[in-house]
């Protein structure tokens, strides 16, 4: 036996253990959220990689209370923030107020001093404040006046957007988009789901969760993620995928190739990589194999290609080009 597999024996035993928990978090969000098991994990996955995530889809699809649940069982300190076109940077940093006894400015922190943040419809803002939040993302810091203030650990934000064709949205520009670590497509439930969630949701009373893990115990998780063992061959595939977005006929893609306009960005290969360990993790094992890498390859693709005029024309967008390139890159 060699060492290389003593030691995913040995990270396999600890992410068993570790990844119990895992269980009891989505147990008590099924008792409140009806489907929607891909949204729930994919925003753990968030909370384990440190990376934010944006939820797309209509209203009323649960968005909004699967974050405000997640954070009851987390025990974190959870903040939501609605978007409106006449929201300001300072509505969700914070400003400075003057102290007329003291005669000093003292500071008044925002809204984003919180765990875990929910932009609400993200897409209904200014840029400016677009951009506040997103700065926020990238430098997990805030100045206020001519102070710099650390943001809580951890801090993600989970911002909802409805679809941009919708009346009074304004569509993120890109190089902000590509700072979310997944866009997570939120669909309508099935038949049955919906009658379930008629008898579960028909009354007022609030459904209580209990804490099934603490901040601390998260911060720990994230430390079991990042050691799960993943292979110098499924590198090379996260690295084929990415560099296929930008360069379609050197993969034998060439018919794509007019499809793209701009390919995914460096940060796709390396989400790639912490999304596939994470989904390693929840799924309890301790190495991360090509499905990994599938089961998140949307979510963290389909915000970084851009897609041509040529496509738009098409009806052709991004999550079939990205289907596309699942299908034709040879798996390790």
């Amino acid at each position: 036996m060699t060492q290389t597999t003593i030691d995913i024996h040995a990270i396999s035993e600890q992410v068993q253990r570790e990844s119990s928990v895992m269980e009891r978090i989505l147990q008590e969000m099924d008792r409140v959220i009806v489907g929607q098991r891909a949204m729930v994990e994919r925003i753990l996955m968030g909370l384990l990689c440190n990376g934010h995530i944006l939820l797309e889809g209509v209203p009323g699809l649960a968005k909004t209370l699967t974050v405000a649940t997640l954070a009851r069982i987390v025990a974190a300190q959870f903040k939501r923030i609605q978007f409106t076109p006449d929201l300001l940077p300072a509505d969700l940093t914070g400003t400075t107020i003057y102290n007329q006894h003291q005669g000093v400015f003292i500071p008044k922190k925002g809204p984003i001093f919180a765990h875990l943040i929910l932009a609400d419809e993200i897409n209904r803002a200014p840029a400016k404040v677009q951009s506040a939040l997103l700065e926020c993302m990238q430098e997990r810091q805030v100045t206020i006046g001519e102070e710099t203030y650390a943001l809580d650990d951890p801090f993600l934000v989970m911002a909802t957007q409805n679809p941009i064709d919708q009346e009074g949205t304004y569509p993120l520009p890109e190089a902000q988009v590509d700072r979310f670590m997944l866009k997570v497509k939120v669909d309508y439930p099935s038949r049955a789901e919906e009658r379930l969630i008629l008898d579960r949701m028909a009354n007022d009373s609030l459904i209580e969760v209990e804490q099934a893990v603490s901040i601390d115990e998260i911060r720990r998780l994230r430390e079991v993620v990042e050691i799960v063992y993943i292979d110098d061959k499924i590198k090379d595939y996260v690295v084929d995928l990415v560099q296929a977005t930008r360069r379609p006929a050197d993969y034998g893609l060439a018919d794509m190739a007019p499809l793209i306009e701009y390919g995914a960005s460096p940060r796709a290969a390396i989400f790639l990589v912490r999304t596939a360990r994470a989904h390693a993790f929840i799924q309890r094992r301790g190495y991360v194999t090509p499905e990994d890498v599938k089961a998140v390859g949307a979510d963290v693709l389909r915000h970084r290609i851009i897609a041509s005029y040529e496509a738009e024309a098409e009806e052709i967008d991004s999550d079939h080009i990205v289907q596309q390139l699942f299908d034709h890159i040879e798996v390790p």
